[in-house]
């Protein structure tokens, strides 16, 4: 399986490759550097793996593995459906430069309340799970507007005990939060 891994790196290199250019710029660049050397590199993968497939029980882990991989493998190359039937299909990784070859900087931002959120179904009480999901809630809100989560939760706690009014809620949300430390500095 060296030979799979050697072959995945090759394509991740080649988005290594066209990370990080301007917006507009990258859906066009992206794409006509994955129609140059990204597809010939995926038909290259899916016939060798076609071809190991062959090889493998298709009862065994790696068997149905490699059987997952080319039943999907038209998502490389071609649109497909979305889950709504009616709606348009989606891009696929060599046809659109917005698509992203793996799914990891949305794995990453949901991972902590991923990994929290089974201790929330052990709260005790309905109202303690509610609870857990507006702490997960504002902190996800933190990261988003680049607020460090301890400080501001801190600011919060210390303004509501000071008597802040409910009708002002809105001012100690986190994008405000931004506004007000940028606008004392």
């Amino acid at each position: 399986m060296d030979e799979a891994l050697l072959r995945i790196a090759a394509l991740y290199k080649v988005e290594g490759s066209v990370h990080g250019a301007e917006a507009d710029h990258r859906r066009s660049h992206r794409r006509s550097v994955r129609q140059k050397i990204s597809k010939p590199l995926v038909d290259e993968f899916f016939a060798w793996l076609a071809a190991q497939a062959k090889r493998v029980s298709r009862k065994s882990d790696l068997g149905v593995a490699m059987a997952y991989m080319l039943k999907r493998q038209d998502g490389f190359r071609v649109p497909g459906p979305t889950r709504l039937h009616r709606a348009p299909r989606s891009p696929s990784l060599l046809e659109d430069g917005r698509v992203e070859i793996d799914s990891n900087l949305v794995e990453n931002a949901i991972r902590s309340p991923a990994m929290n959120r089974r201790n929330a179904l052990f709260a005790g009480h309905d109202e303690g799970g509610h609870n857990w999901a507006r702490f997960a809630s504002l902190i996800g809100t933190c990261k988003m507007n680049g607020v460090e989560p301890y400080t501001y939760l801190r600011d919060l706690f210390i303004s509501l005990a000071s008597g802040h009014m409910a009708k002002d809620i809105d001012a100690l949300m986190p994008w405000a939060y931004v506004q007000r430390a940028v606008a004392s500095q």
